[in-house]
């Protein structure tokens, strides 16, 4: 009769324990990052051997034996590794937008062509005032747009310091509580609801980390991870309740570096993933479209210069130049004010003369300012367009890697309600046993 009592007993607190857990998946149905959780129930069998009254001995009960967290390592993997790519491309695309912006924002190749008619409207009458008057004005306006341009580039450059240094502040704080899970579930019971919360926070903070950077990961048998950046091959971020810090550093020729200190020294960072690579990147590419913008404004100031140079006055003197160069080939600033003093004629010209106003077609012809400033910004634009692309289809990896992690690691509302019929059953049969051994043993007492 102990035996009936004793397996009553073990029942009750086994379902009790599997409602629990079922009650907790349904709770945390739409939890993000919550992993569905099962309750191991197993027979408590008697030990090999033993007898009862000259016969084998039945079973004990049952128990739990521990709580198993759904999820799968591969598919865990797969998002991380698609929503690094997927991150990479937003990022650069955002940038690539900015720098869009800053090329067209100032209309430079309007201004350029403004500039070259303006010279062809002087050519028409030289020793009209007006129309010299209007190429200062021309001038002066394609001298502002060079300079807003350069300007525009380096705001974006100050952005992007901004945007990388958050991005390391951010990853280094995400691997000290990783570090943190780490050292909790070295301590924690393996199959404890314990230890199955930390898990899911380990995972929260990886996928986290993916976003900022591709992360290579392995756990040991505690469920702790450790994390490489970049990839396998890449410098050991996080181990056991151990990380490292994450620095930033910006280069003399715009490009931007990562690096990774730990106690063993300093180590580089190359993310292939993440907003991290999506931030070199749009270094890069803000770097390139600064030296092209710096080339055609110094071929444009030189060549305009010396035109000036060989040219003579409305008064008959030497040309002087019609643009400065400050402390950037972007930085120019207008240097003529006397419209008198634009050398339309060639030398031993007269005032009528407008022959060497002529070298400014050339000059336009063979600089091709205006189809240079175009090709600069329709191949930052078509960039654009492909990496949109890219996106588009990294997106629907990344929905299909979540959707088939989830298949495994999602709770399932039906079946837990299944389960909960079931072990609620299951309970009330179980306490039913209790009863029946009670009033067993109380209608022997009463026999005696």
């Amino acid at each position: 009769m102990s035996d009936l009592l004793g397996i009553g007993a073990s029942g009750v607190r086994a379902y009790q324990s599997a409602l629990t857990t079922v009650s907790e998946n349904i709770a945390n149905a739409a939890t993000p990052g919550y992993a569905k959780r099962t309750a191991d129930v197993r027979e408590v069998a008697p030990a090999l051997g033993i007898t009862s009254g000259g016969g084998t001995q039945t079973g004990q009960g049952v128990t739990i034996a521990g709580v198993t967290r759904s999820a799968d390592a591969l598919r865990a993997a797969d998002v991380r590794t698609s929503s690094a790519d997927l991150a990479r491309s937003e990022t650069g695309i955002a940038w690539l937008d900015r720098i869009e912006t800053a090329l067209t924002g100032n209309q430079l190749g309007d201004r350029l062509t403004g500039f070259f008619n303006a010279a062809k409207t002087v050519a028409a009458d030289p020793s009209a005032t007006v129309p010299r008057s209007t190429l200062l004005e021309q001038a002066s306006a394609v001298a502002g747009s060079f300079t807003a341009t350069g300007q525009a580039l380096d705001s974006l450059d100050a952005n992007l310091d901004a945007t990388a240094q958050s991005a390391v502040t951010t990853l280094n704080s995400l691997g000290a509580a990783l570090a943190k899970v780490n050292d909790g579930l070295g301590r924690a019971q393996p199959g404890s609801n314990g230890a199955a919360q930390l898990a899911d926070q380990r995972d929260a903070i990886l996928d986290q980390m993916s976003a900022i950077s591709d992360v290579s990961v392995t756990t040991d048998p505690a469920g702790r991870a450790t994390v490489k950046l970049g990839n396998a091959g890449g410098p050991v971020f996080v181990t056991g309740n151990t990380t490292g810090t994450v620095t930033f550093a910006r280069g003399n020729d715009g490009t931007v570096a990562f690096g990774l200190q730990t106690a063993a020294g300093v180590s580089t960072v190359t993310p292939g993933g993440g907003a991290l690579a999506g931030i070199v990147d749009g270094a890069a590419r803000i770097a390139d479209a600064r030296v092209s913008l710096e080339t055609i404004a110094t071929a444009f100031t030189d060549g305009v210069n010396a035109v000036q140079a060989q040219g003579r006055t409305l008064d008959g003197n030497p040309g002087a130049a019609l643009f400065t160069v400050g402390s950037s080939p972007t930085d120019i600033t207008v240097s003529l004010t006397d419209p008198r003093g634009i050398a339309a004629a060639a030398v031993g010209g007269g005032p009528r003369d407008a022959s060497n106003l002529k070298n400014f077609d050339t000059l336009r012809t063979s600089g091709a300012f205006e189809a240079k400033t175009t090709a600069l910004v329709s191949a930052n634009a078509a960039t654009l367009s492909g990496r949109k692309q890219i996106a588009e289809a990294q997106s629907a990896i990344r929905d299909n890697a979540v959707a088939a992690r989830d298949a495994v690691s999602g709770v399932n509302l039906d079946s837990e309600a299944v389960d909960l019929l079931r072990f609620q059953q299951a309970y009330s049969a179980s306490s039913r046993v209790i009863q029946v051994a009670r009033d067993t043993l109380q209608s022997i007492l009463d026999i005696r």
